[in-house]
């Protein structure tokens, strides 16, 4: 072996915890994946594949010894066939032995225990799997570990009862190991797959596990690394439990719903803010942090209103930062609009804001944005999707934001033909659901409304449906409830003018949809008052009616 190698450790590629042999001219390479590092300065860079040192012929020869630096009996290493050699410079090599079908001794795989380092010699393609030749098929048991070593070791930790075999070069083999001994594996009861607890291990387990029956493959998970670690610290009864309590593969996501009985009644947590409007919170029990709430109308339905009520309640009612992207409104503009709800006044029109002294301007910044907890996005106009998404993920995880208004979804794809929009749409909202999972934010968007085939727009009061959606059915799939804006702007009446209908479309949480309230716009308050019909109005004198 090359004596030009010096030490080794962790791969920074694969993880393995030593795997990594650092070459005295600054390179590196990986001897389980096979991966080979360039070394300059202090930044280790994948360069190229490199396959283990293999020599043709067999050349190194032992005699049967303990391998005491493993701690492995001299019985076991028998059983195995494995071989130590002792130089004439002291240094000691374990020499482990491959067969074929027919019990030829074709391969040996040579470890330095000083360096570490490993080659192997002959012909290790045509071998079996380490251990395969001494132990018959159609057994009970049989144990799969990443390594000679582990195999031996797992075989004494279960008092040399049952099979023991390993894959031939690391976990980045063991699929194609397996494949090629998969008619020996198949024939034992129950295989139990033991490789490293390192992701490239688990990894590597997983993959295996697939290739057999459901129920055939067992993973353990253990406490140590691996079972070398378990019998250099004679901890016998700690991995026989471990063994024995291996788990069935099972694909990720599928789970047995009666191993949810313990959790079942538990409440998870998640903050509820109820809206403004009662008979809204009726159908809908409020609004949760973790879902994605879509608000859709045509243009002038009294959306703006309602996101400024939503926001300013929520100031009010919760002790939660609160995030605000407004694309086509100015943060000076969200400032007075949210000011405005809590002035009960049309602060937004200059005319009005200078009927109030300075002092009461004061007061109502003080009570809104003067609490430091509404967040605004300082942007007008169009920007690409991937900023919209740094935004609002920075504003849930570093600001700590526990609700974020995005209005609106439409301007995110403005200008483009109708099928590059509709693909665009599936992109944002497949995205923009994937942060609301992650980050457990409470997401209301806004989401604009295609116009509807026929004389009757959305102006007339026409009821909205899910297919009036503007771009893409995922807005209504990815969203956890969408609430429809419907006013008739062209009413003669002006109560019915400037009464807009909350109608539900899609409510994951009840499932109870339809109309679900009425909200009536004053214009001496700027305010949305909640009334039983189109039709009454508690005059109350200019003063609110109280939420």
């Amino acid at each position: 072996m090359d004596k030009q190698w010096l030490d080794r450790g962790p791969c920074p590629n694969c993880g393995s915890s030593d795997g990594n042999v650092q070459h005295k001219e600054g390179y590196s390479h990986c001897f389980v994946c096979g991966t080979h590092f360039n070394g300059k300065g202090n930044k280790m860079e994948v360069e190229k594949v490199i396959p283990m040192r293999t020599e043709s012929v067999m050349k190194t020869v032992g005699t049967l010894g303990a391998l005491t630096e493993r701690s492995i009996l001299k019985e076991t290493a028998q059983k195995y066939n494995t071989d130590v050699k002792v130089s004439g410079n002291m240094n000691t090599h374990h020499i482990y032995k491959y067969f074929d079908e027919g019990g030829n001794n074709i391969a040996n795989k040579v470890r330095d225990v000083q360096t570490k380092n490993m080659w192997t010699e002959g012909n290790m393609t045509e071998a079996g799997l380490f251990g395969q030749n001494i132990f018959a098929p159609k057994g009970k048991y049989i144990t799969i570990t990443e390594g000679e070593v582990d195999a031996m070791s797992a075989y004494e930790l279960l008092g040399s009862k049952w099979a023991c075999v390993s894959i031939k070069t690391g976990a980045h083999s063991a699929l194609r190991d397996c494949k090629k001994a998969f008619e020996y594996l198949d024939s034992f009861d129950q295989i139990v797959i033991s490789f490293d607890m390192d992701k490239q291990g688990r990894e590597a387990a997983e993959k295996v596990a697939q290739l057999f029956a459901p129920n055939k493959c067992k993973v353990m998970h253990m406490e140590h690394k691996d079972a070398n670690e378990y019998l250099k610290m004679n901890k016998r009864e700690e991995f026989s439990r471990a063994w024995w309590n291996a788990q069935p593969y099972t694909p990720a996501g599928i789970v047995n719903l009666k191993d949810l009985k313990t959790s079942l009644f538990e409440e998870e947590y998640c903050e509820t803010c109820l809206y403004p409007w009662l008979k809204l919170n009726d159908k809908t029990y409020g609004m949760r942090t973790g879902e994605l709430i879509t608000f859709t109308s045509g243009a002038g339905m009294g959306k703006s209103s309602i996101m400024r009520e939503l926001m300013h309640h929520m100031l009010k009612n919760t002790n939660d930062n609160v995030g605000i992207l407004a694309l086509e409104e100015s943060t000076k503009n969200t400032a007075f609009n949210i000011m405005s709800v809590e002035a009960n006044a049309r602060l937004y029109i200059n005319e009005i804001r200078k009927k109030y002294s300075q002092e009461e301007l004061d007061t109502w910044f003080d009570n809104t944005m003067g609490t430091g907890r509404f967040f605004a996005f300082d942007h007008f106009g169009s920007i690409s999707n991937d900023e919209i998404l740094s935004r609002v993920r920075f504003m849930a995880q570093a600001l700590d934001c526990k609700w974020i208004f995005l209005d609106h979804l439409s301007i995110l794809v403005s200008g483009q033909e109708e099928g590059d929009e509709r693909k665009s749409i599936d992109v944002l909202m497949t995205k923009l659901r994937s942060l609301v999972e992650q980050t457990g934010v409470g997401l209301l968007l806004v989401s604009h409304l295609r116009r509807p085939a026929g004389d009757a727009g959305h102006e007339n009061g026409r009821e909205v449906t899910l297919s009036h959606l503007r771009g893409s059915a995922s807005i209504a799939h990815l969203s956890d409830s969408v609430i429809a804006l419907e006013r008739n702007q062209q009413a003669e009446d002006d109560v019915a003018s400037n009464t807009t209908t909350i109608r539900i479309l899609k409510n994951r949480y009840t499932g109870d949809t339809g109309i679900a309230t009425h909200l009536f716009y004053d214009k001496e308050t700027g305010r949305m008052k909640e009334i039983d019909n189109p039709y009454e109005v508690d005059d109350n004198d200019g003063e609110e009616i109280p939420f």
